[in-house]
């Protein structure tokens, strides 16, 4: 039998009326049917086996787009579609040639501006292609390290596999946060919550059994089944997957996805407008040379009408960078898989200039700006104090005296390992030695007291304990209690908690002294307290430690416990306040995590930077400032604010005027998270707000940069966040706003480069058609339009100047100053007005100097050569595109060494962007082609140069980069003091 046949599912949300729906059936059958032992799980080969039957666990999206459409898609381009119109034009311009030809003129073989154009356009849609081909594995690569993850018991172990590889039949092992990957049927649960409003549309999270349902229940109500898609918010599980990818609910349900178009960044909007601008100011300027030719010289036949044609067909050639779309795409790829490397993953291209804007990082503490290397040092008893030597979490170590000494009191050894004893029980981590190498799994605050307790031996006396049930921490709560039977006192049962020690002492009513109980004093608890109050200012996490005998051997037998019409306990962890409550005091252990040496550094950089570092954590404010006073975040003596006096900010401008000065918030919960983001976002900052547990998702999903841990993070909030930090650092952040400003900068660079140098082409057209008379490219004989430079020189300019260099400088390595400035605004254009005017101003430089190279080289201008007056007007024109020709491009090639900074010299960090000049290089080796090679001669209308006119044009070029450094001389002189000179 097919594992699908011996487990159907239905499609609808209504009752099924399939008889061997999972949820009717005894999770043993199920276990039968998938040949699956539970406590065992599958074995490697039988997964792979099922894995190639059924395929992937992901659902299915439409087909990928084939290649050769890839390839079509680079046409569907307004100006492709306006240079297909100039390639049109071209070729009526050589046929009416041609027929001219007959009578007596010249004409061309064969209509070269066509072919020079469409061949231009091909390559142009070739490194598009490729360049949008490399984006897309960048992209992919991305999503390959942020897949999701789950556990699953294989071969008897519990192991995390990527969500795609689970099969029917796995045995799934869920907790807090994580994401259920596939349809399963229960068969363990405790105090397990899911969270299925994106099935079923339920707001509130359901509680969830293994108990076999008496009957057909709609999808909402079948509470021993989980679904793909759906989270835990609470407690732990396990479960059998009986349907996987497509055959899950929600697989029944969902229409095949659709390809989705790629997000539009911002960025990305920006040069869209930016083109349309340039677009339409191009149209206004050939309108209006059009109607003053029209009214001066008027059309007196049809090469006049296309001469004017060509004439706007090369303005707006010259106007827009064909591939500046692509290169920004590329860029930003390119960006974030550096990132990575660095590990920061980014899951959006468009975070990228939302991460270089960050004002506020708001940071957990523990993994974060600490080590999450917990050891337990201190246990404090009703008798005293002792220490714990050793630390990591290789479990060797001693009990000693507070004085560090063997001599420990009976009393307070035996306090000390009661209190470790119940910390370990009162736990979810596990401690497992590797090759000799001891590994934590599981939070590392639990892992750390169960390596305490093996110091103390006191694994050894709780051995005969074993949990039947169980109260889950969450953040809320603070706290976690577990229900045990002795089997060594004929199964009786006893309640262990550990907890904040504020928390867990308001629920205990006694303490434990020696071999003895007494009732807990006023004066116990000033004590206890003050115990507390002491380890935090040495930067101890405290965690409490209290029990209860039960005295009974039945959890439905305990006074106060609700029960169900079988006698059955109702879950758990809804009657909380009847298993915790009367506890007894044991201890509390003091946890020390130092902070990371790195990150006092990082926080004194993101200062530098303008970003304020915000610390929250649950510990108790005293911990909270004294770290954050060791890292600087606060100054020493800072205060901090707790969560129950953020309860009480009930008025918004109170809250904002609070948050807008406090940097360490202490015993949070994850719901003050969202409030602090929501505060100082109304205050304008962009905010960077790290999260872990499933709670955090909604305050990560807030911020402007989600932040969430890849260590120690749940599924749910690596879902929400747009960041996440492979190695949990903060330093990590401010590395990649470092980073990401960085990537911004060079985009500011290519742009300041390519639209310059694509005005300066406007400029040359515009200016060269408008004073071609004074220039000498017409003569007082010429009769219509004549163009300085042709369609298709221009199209090769832009094919040099908008793929290598252009990319190259997208690479440009970060400037050391990036993180001295202040934050950009979102609010700010990318292209701001100094850039505007480094745009204009360049563009006018090139033109000129072009104009006057090719005036040189043509009788009756301002700076003839007289040695041309010797050829004809014709071959003068020839030679004189040739020159301007070569000059826009070299002058396109100091100009992309120009535009790398605003204010700074090029001379500055010259050498540092080897793949900047080797694009220069080869751009400069393919343009001496085209001067020289006979067959390009003719497509582009050049002539061979001599070494005078390489000297004129060289000399020429070079006027470009030096009139962009007396203009930096210039801006610095003006700014030098008032402006930051780092901003590019």
């Amino acid at each position: 039998m097919e594992l699908t046949d011996a487990i159907p599912q239905d499609a609808a949300h209504d009752a099924p009326t399939d008889a061997a729906d999972p949820s009717l059936s005894d999770a043993v059958d199920v276990a039968k049917a998938l040949d699956v032992d539970p406590k065992v799980g599958l074995s490697e080969q039988e997964a792979q086996r099922r894995r190639e039957q059924f395929g992937s666990n992901e659902l299915e999206s439409a087909p990928p787009v084939p290649r050769w459409k890839k390839f079509l898609q680079q046409f569907r381009d307004p100006l492709v579609y306006l240079l297909f119109a100039a390639t049109i034009i071209s070729v009526i311009a050589w046929i009416i040639e041609r027929l001219n030809a007959a009578s007596g003129s010249h004409g061309e073989a064969l209509p070269f501006d066509a072919i020079v154009i469409v061949l231009i356009l091909l390559v142009n849609a070739a490194l598009g292609y490729i360049q949008e081909a490399k984006a897309e594995q960048a992209v992919e690569a991305l999503s390959k390290m942020t897949a999701p993850q789950t556990s699953v018991l294989r071969d008897g172990k519990v192991s995390r596999i990527r969500t795609t590889d689970v099969v029917p039949g796995d045995i799934v092992v869920l907790g807090e946060g994580d994401s259920v990957p596939a349809d399963g049927r229960l068969v363990a649960a405790a105090s397990l919550r899911i969270a299925e409003a994106s099935l079923t549309g339920e707001s509130v999270p359901v509680g969830k059994r293994p108990d076999t349902l008496t009957g057909a229940k709609a999808l909402g109500d079948r509470t021993n089944m989980v679904f793909n898609g759906t989270a835990v918010t609470q407690g732990t599980g396990r479960a059998i997957i009986t349907a996987t990818g497509m055959r899950t609910q929600v697989g029944h349900i969902a229409e095949m996805l659709s390809h989705t178009e790629d997000e539009i960044t911002p960025l990305q909007r920006e040069m869209n407008r930016v083109s349309k601008i340039l677009g339409i100011a191009v149209c206004i300027i050939a309108v209006i040379v059009l109607v003053a030719l029209a009214v001066v010289e008027g059309f007196h036949d049809i090469h006049d009408v296309i001469d004017s044609l060509l004439l706007s067909v090369s303005l707006a050639v010259a106007a827009v960078p064909e591939g500046l779309a692509t290169i920004l795409t590329v860029v930003l790829a390119l960006g974030v898989q550096r990132m990575a490397a660095h590990h920061a993953i980014v899951k959006k291209l468009s975070s990228v200039e939302t991460l270089g804007s960050a004002s506020v990082i708001c940071s957990d503490k523990t993994g974060t700006l600490t080590r999450n290397e917990m050891t337990v040092e201190r246990v404090a008893t009703a008798s005293g104090e002792v220490q714990v030597t050793g630390t990591g979490y290789r479990p060797e170590g001693r009990v000693l005296s507070d004085g560090g000494t063997d001599e420990v009191d009976a009393t307070l050894l035996h306090e000390a390992v009661a209190t470790l004893g119940i910390g370990a029980l009162a736990n979810d981590g596990d401690l497992r030695e590797r090759d000799g190498d001891w590994e934590a799994v599981g939070d590392p605050t639990e892992v750390s007291i169960l390596v305490a307790a093996r110091k103390a031996k006191a694994n050894r006396h709780y051995a005969s304990y074993q949990r039947v049930a169980e109260v889950p921490f969450t953040s809320e709560r603070k706290r976690m209690s577990i229900i045990a039977k002795n089997t060594a006192d004929d199964g009786m049962l006893t309640v262990f908690a550990k907890g904040a020690p504020d928390v867990l002492l308001g629920l205990c009513t006694h303490m434990a002294v020696g071999n003895a109980v007494r009732r807990l004093t006023d004066g116990d608890r000033a004590d206890i307290q003050a115990t507390v109050e002491r380890l935090s200012s040495q930067a101890y996490r405290t965690l409490g430690q209290a029990y209860r005998p039960l005295e009974t051997q039945s959890l439905s037998q305990i006074p106060g416990i609700q029960t169900d019409a079988a006698g059955q306990v109702v879950d758990i962890a809804e009657q909380s306040d009847v298993i915790e409550s009367q506890l007894i005091w044991a201890g509390m252990v003091g946890i020390i995590d130092p902070p990371r040496t790195e990150v006092r550094d990082s926080v004194k950089e993101a200062h530098k930077a303008g970003i304020r570092t915000v610390m929250i954590t649950g510990d108790h404010p005293l911990t909270a400032t004294r770290i954050a006073s060791d890292l600087g975040i606060v100054s020493e003596g800072g205060e901090a604010l707790t969560g129950d006096q953020l309860d009480a900010l009930t008025d918004q401008d109170a809250l904002d005027r609070a948050t807008s000065k406090v940097s360490v918030y202490a015993r949070v919960a994850p719901e003050h998270k969202l409030t602090i983001v929501k505060s100082l976002q109304r205050q304008h900052n962009i905010v960077a707000m790290t999260g872990d547990g499933v709670n955090d998702a909604p305050a990560v999903k807030a911020a402007d940069i989600g932040v969430a841990m890849g260590v120690t993070g749940t599924e749910v909030t690596k879902e929400s966040a747009k960041m996440i930090l492979a190695d949990d650092n903060f330093s990590t952040i401010v590395d990649a706003v470092r980073e990401g400003r960085g990537i911004f900068d060079n985009i500011r660079k290519f742009l300041r480069y390519l639209l310059s140098s694509n005005v300066g082409e406007v400029f040359t057209v515009f200016f060269g058609v408008i004073f071609a008379g004074f220039l000498g490219i017409t003569q007082p004989e010429s009769r219509g339009v004549t163009l300085p430079l042709l369609a298709t020189q221009l199209l090769w300019i832009n094919l040099l100047t908008d793929a290598a260099p252009a990319l190259a400088m997208g690479v440009d390595p970060t400037s050391d100053d990036v993180m001295e400035r202040h934050p950009r605004s979102m609010k700010d254009n990318v292209i701001d007005r100094p850039m505007w005017g480094d745009i204009v101003f360049i563009g006018l430089v090139m033109a000129v100097v072009t104009l006057i190279g090719m005036d040189m080289h043509l009788s009756g201008g301002l700076f003839t050569d007289r040695s041309v007056e010797a050829i004809g007007h014709d071959a003068q024109m020839v030679e004189a595109r040739t020159m301007g020709f070569t000059i826009l491009v070299f002058a396109q090639m100091f100009n992309a060494l120009a535009s790398r900074s605003h204010l700074h010299s090029f001379f500055s960090h010259l050498f540092t962007n080897r793949w900047l000049w080797g694009a220069i290089a080869v751009s400069a080796a393919l343009q001496v082609l085209v001067i020289y090679v006979p067959i390009l001669n003719t497509a582009f209308g050049t002539v061979p140069l001599t070494l005078t006119d390489w000297l004129e044009c060289m000399g020429l070029a070079l006027l470009v980069l030096v009139a962009s450094e007396l203009r930096k001389i210039v801006l610095r002189a003006r700014h030098r003091g008032s402006v930051d000179l780092g901003q590019d």
